[in-house]
């Protein structure tokens, strides 16, 4: 099973591994809560090394993006990045996915770990001769760097911040760096792409300037407290970007992959995307039942916040329910009362 190139630095600081999308990964250091809260209070560090990462350069680059992906990357100028996604020709998502932009022509295009493999093959399958497609996971690491004291981090240990959602080259010591103000937990601060030679100093520094070292298992209640879709969950090559309610991702004025099947499902949703809360600590875990007036359902993502000391938690319900319906989850055999929401369930 693979490892992150710094797999040897999680071990020393105590982390506690799992098999996650096929490589062995920490979850945790000092406990998801203490991490969950370091990022939201100060700054941590998570090792994301796991998640793909190939470069797509060349002329037409553009235009294979265009068509293989449902967002607009010609909206995107030079240094900046872009979410979006991979669709099937029936309006599922494959994968969501982040672009970084780093030239007229240059691209580095960042899928899931699950899917790696899936849509670098996609994407070489489709692309002309005048296009390079090349593996950057292969030989590098990735360390995203979040919280409100992120910026000030970075910038002590690279020299400068990238902004909200833009890309920057930019150095570490000897070593060449690829920075973006990304993330996946609705925090300031960014992701920092680097050789695996220079991974394991990198992590020192950032550790050193003030991040705490922070697990997956912190990561997806960070995201979820934003209610950020996760790949597998929320998403699924059987459900839309409408139908998830991420109508946004989805640019109308070009061709790509599975736009007849969004065109058809417009307006006449089967299902949607429902966030809710409930109340204490009844924690509504992905596969409990919900139930919204005539709607079923069953949990995607759910939890217990953190920060909101309460239950949240994302479910698809078909037919979509109707407005003021009485929701319930089904938690441990008790019907458990249910308040839709809006998300982010944090505000920030």
């Amino acid at each position: 099973m693979p490892t992150s190139p710094l797999h040897e630095s999680h071990e020393i600081a105590g982390a506690r591994f799992v098999d996650f999308g096929g490589w062995t990964m920490p979850v945790l250091y000092q406990g998801v809560l203490a991490e969950h809260a370091a990022v939201r209070k100060n700054v941590g560090v998570f090792d994301v090394s796991h998640l793909g990462r190939f470069e797509v350069a060349g002329p037409g680059a553009t235009e294979l993006l265009r068509f293989q992906l449902c967002n607009d990357i010609t909206a995107a100028e030079s240094g900046r990045a872009q979410y979006t996604m991979a669709l099937n020709e029936h309006g599922g998502v494959e994968d969501d996915i982040i672009v970084w932009r780093l030239g007229d022509e240059r691209f580095w295009v960042m899928p899931n770990g699950t899917n790696f493999d899936g849509i670098l093959r996609r994407f070489s399958g489709a692309a002309p001769d005048t296009i390079e497609i090349i593996d950057v996971r292969a030989t590098t690491a990735l360390l995203a760097v979040q919280g409100p004291d992120a910026p000030a981090v970075i910038k002590a240990v690279l020299g400068s911040t990238p902004e909200r959602f833009r890309v920057a080259t930019l150095k570490f010591r000897e070593f060449d760096v690829v920075a973006a103000g990304t993330g996946y937990t609705g925090e300031r601060g960014g992701e920092i792409c680097i050789s695996v030679e220079g991974a394991s100093e990198l992590w020192s520094a950032l550790v050193a300037a003030g991040a705490t070292p922070a697990g997956l298992g912190a990561r997806d209640t960070l995201r979820l407290e934003m209610g950020y879709p996760l790949w597998g969950q929320d998403l699924t090559p059987e459900t839309s970007p409408l139908e998830a309610g991420l109508g946004w991702v989805v640019a109308w004025d070009h061709d790509f992959v599975g736009r007849a099947a969004l065109e058809a499902q417009r307006g006449d949703l089967e299902k949607q995307l429902v966030a809710f809360t409930t109340v204490g600590r009844a924690i509504p875990r992905s596969g409990y039942a919900v139930q919204a007036g005539s709607s079923r359902g069953v949990v995607t993502s759910g939890n217990f916040s953190p920060t909101l000391e309460h239950g949240i938690g994302m479910a698809y319900l078909s037919p979509p329910p109707s407005q003021g319906s009485e929701m319930t989850v089904v938690i441990r055999g008790r019907d458990v009362p249910a308040s839709p929401t809006k998300t982010p369930f944090l505000s920030k």
